[in-house]
């Protein structure tokens, strides 16, 4: 069998980097930076207040309930008209300009209006009260965000108020089908015997949405090779990867591997996994291809282990392995100590500042129940075998945001 860390390690490097294209800000949430980005002006471009007051010269309140006449109204969008000088101040809203002569802004709350153009400033003031410097959020010419960064909302608005369109790679489209006679639409009222709904592609398609791919759903294909063959040729026709799921054990049936094996350019593998042992990899027509197993908890551990990392590399992402924390197994459990066990958790945060994590059902990899309870996989390496109750494992949190680089997660493989 082989190591799964080894098999990540050559997935990765075989992987194809999509191309270089002109990132659309409202569709850039979710792509991947392809180039530094490096701040074209200062943010702000001008000194303007934080907060709706009266911009004053603020060593002019040096004695309580002092008053000053209005020279000036200032709205966020307009320019100052006056400068403010001792005695004097300007009423100003949140992000309008500092008027010149003005060093800092007193809150509305901390004022009381005596007339239409007079007001008594009820508290001191410090020079820079509520004043946004100029470059205090990004300064001209600073490294803002670097390649590789995978953008989010607030990455996204940062580069919306420079005026930035970076390049990013494109993000791939997958092409994905279920195998198997037993399966039937998810729609259906009802089984006939032996008949199952197909929620595998129900599950693929939300996490390769998740990652803000388009996704080209060929449906269910049979056990009859001519029906894959056709359906695997249509869907290398325009899609970057191909995923499946089901037939790639060792069954009679298995209509994947009896009809790729002899390809040459898709290897069947045993990963020393649990679960998630059987795996297809390669290429199909030069596309790169994905044989996941038929049952749905395998079908979301390969995906996470092996799919994922895979097609944020190919979006030129840095960070490609979600994030694994130490944590507490509340409840023991005996795996197969010659693999790489994922036992599916539900974690809290224990009044000792740790995580504890506790199964979150049946462990068999039929059992969707307990994945969908489940916000984290515990961890139990090749070589354990058996964590007791209160045993430190390491929780990968599949909700949170991928946070570990191929280095972090493999070494030097």
């Amino acid at each position: 069998m082989r190591r799964l860390a080894d098999m990540q390690a050559e997935i990765l490097d075989r992987m194809p980097r999509m191309e270089v294209v002109e990132a659309s800000l409202d569709d850039a949430v979710g792509s991947v930076l392809a180039e530094d980005v490096v701040a074209p002006e200062n943010l702000p471009g001008f000194e303007n207040a934080a907060m709706d007051g009266f911009a004053v010269v603020a060593s002019d309140l040096n004695r309580p309930s002092v008053e000053l006449d209005i020279v000036d109204d200032v709205a966020a969008g307009s320019l100052p008209s006056a400068t403010v000088t001792s005695s004097t101040a300007a009423r100003i809203m949140t992000g309008a300009p500092i008027p010149p002569g003005a060093d800092a802004v007193v809150p509305v709350e901390a004022t009381e209006m005596i007339s239409d153009r007079r007001v008594r400033i009820l508290e001191s003031a410090t020079s820079g009260d509520h004043v946004r410097p100029v470059g205090g959020s990004v300064r001209v010419g600073s490294l803002v965000f670097e390649a590789g960064l995978r953008l989010r909302p607030p990455h996204v608005s940062v580069l919306a108020s420079m005026g930035a369109l970076p390049g990013v790679r494109r993000r791939p489209i997958v092409a994905m089908m279920s195998t198997g006679d037993e399966l039937v639409p998810p729609s259906t009222k009802t089984l006939e015997p032996g008949a199952i709904r197909d929620s595998n592609r129900t599950l693929l398609r939300g996490l390769l949405t998740d990652l803000g791919i388009e996704v080209r759903d060929y449906g269910i294909v049979g056990d009859a090779p001519g029906s894959f063959e056709k359906a695997l040729a249509d869907a290398t026709k325009g899609a970057d990867v191909v995923v499946t799921s089901g037939g790639v054990s060792m069954g009679a049936y298995d209509v994947v591997k009896i009809t790729l094996r002899e390809r040459g350019t898709v290897d069947f593998l045993k990963i020393a996994m649990q679960p998630g042992k059987p795996l297809g990899f390669g290429t199909v027509d030069d596309v790169p291809f994905f044989g996941l197993p038929g049952n749905p908890v395998s079908v979301f551990v390969s995906f996470e282990q092996f799919m994922r990392p895979a097609l944020l590399a190919a979006m030129g992402a840095e960070r490609v392995f979600r994030d694994r924390v130490p944590g507490v197994l509340d409840d023991g459990i005996t795996t197969n100590p010659e693999k790489d066990v994922f036992v599916r958790v539900a974690t809290t945060r224990g009044a000792d500042g740790r995580w504890h994590a506790r199964s979150s059902g049946g462990q068999s990899s039929n059992v969707l129940s307990a994945l969908a309870f489940a916000d984290a996989l515990a961890v139990i390496p090749v070589g354990v075998g058996r964590v007791e109750p209160g045993g430190t494992v390491d929780l990968e949190m599949i909700h949170w945001p991928e946070a570990r680089t191929r280095e972090e997660a493999l070494g030097d493989r």
